[in-house]
């Protein structure tokens, strides 16, 4: 027998499969396709302080190898998700990462404030997010604003605190290293990057707000040589991200060094790929008499 089972700040998951932020909602519909217990955890839509409608015209486009999305982080809330959602979640039997955002670091607090009285395993920073005052640009693109938000987060949260970074960041190894120094307690790397596609015959841009975000199997090298950089940087837990659609990509992220993965556009393929996933990493264990996930984590560039 083979022992999935992973440490992930502090919290115990029976696998190292994790779903990604936007792609699972809640869980609801994907319950209906197979046990949510599987899974070694669930995280959130991304929820902000108030409810978000999201943004105007087409928000999904498909594109070669991958998905441009612009969503807008439409979501109810972080108080309808707490009477509404998190009941429901909590009976399934899995590990649950609250996906938090926020246009300011005072709707990061007072989301991360509630969060804290509820039975939340993990919060997931999302500093990707817009900020207002700085115009717009995301949080996460620049270390001293990145260092701001984390270290003022950190104070108030009660849970683990993973930070999930963006790989619009200028340099993505010396922001992990900024939001380690600031007290986080993992990392998610990555969400998605900035694309963009055009409507030839009408000459202008699928999107309303232009720029997108792109996921899917044409970010996965990318995104997988930024965890190998980030795990030999760092001394905290990776959560690797980026086009893992079947067990081989697992496999791949886990030797450049993470704890756990999570699936993303992969759930849009086959909604429940993160079995094919978890049965396929166990069968790779047991083939190659691999008893724990341990004796592969970070194994390439492994002293």
């Amino acid at each position: 027998m083979v022992n999935t089972k992973v440490e992930l700040c502090g919290v115990e998951l029976k696998n190292p499969v994790i779903t990604a932020s936007g792609t699972f909602g809640f869980g609801r519909e994907y319950g209906e396709y197979f046990p949510l217990s599987k899974l070694g955890g669930i995280c959130t839509k991304g929820l902000t302080l108030n409810k978000k409608d999201g943004n105007k015209g087409i928000r999904i486009y498909e594109t070669a190898g991958g998905l441009l999305n612009s969503i807008g982080l439409q979501n109810p809330g972080v108080d309808n998700f707490i009477q509404e959602e998190l009941p429901f979640m909590k009976k399934q039997g899995t590990v649950i990462l609250a996906n938090v955002g926020g246009s300011t670091i005072d709707e990061y607090l007072k989301s991360i404030e509630k969060l804290n009285e509820t039975s939340i395993d993990i919060i997931e920073l999302n500093i990707s997010c817009p900020n207002v005052r700085e115009g717009g640009m995301a949080f996460g693109i620049k270390t001293e604003t990145a260092y701001k938000v984390v270290s003022e987060v950190k104070d108030v949260c009660k849970k683990p605190l993973i930070v999930k970074l963006s790989p619009n960041a200028k340099n993505i190894v010396q922001m992990a290293e900024t939001c380690e120094k600031a007290g986080a307690d993992g990392l998610s790397l990555i969400n998605t990057f900035s694309g963009m596609a055009i409507d030839i015959k009408v000459r202008k841009p699928i999107f309303e707000n232009v720029i997108a975000g792109l996921s899917g199997p044409c970010i996965k090298p990318i995104a997988l040589r930024m965890v190998y950089e980030v795990s030999k940087a760092v001394d905290i837990p990776i959560i690797g991200i980026g086009g893992i659609v079947d067990y081989r990509d697992a496999i791949e992220f886990i030797m450049a060094g993470a704890y756990a993965i999570q699936v993303g556009s992969g759930n849009f393929i086959k909604p429940d790929i993160c079995l094919d996933i978890i049965h396929g990493i166990e069968k790779f264990m047991e083939d190659e008499k691999i008893k724990s996930i341990e004796e592969i984590r970070g194994i390439i560039g492994r002293d």
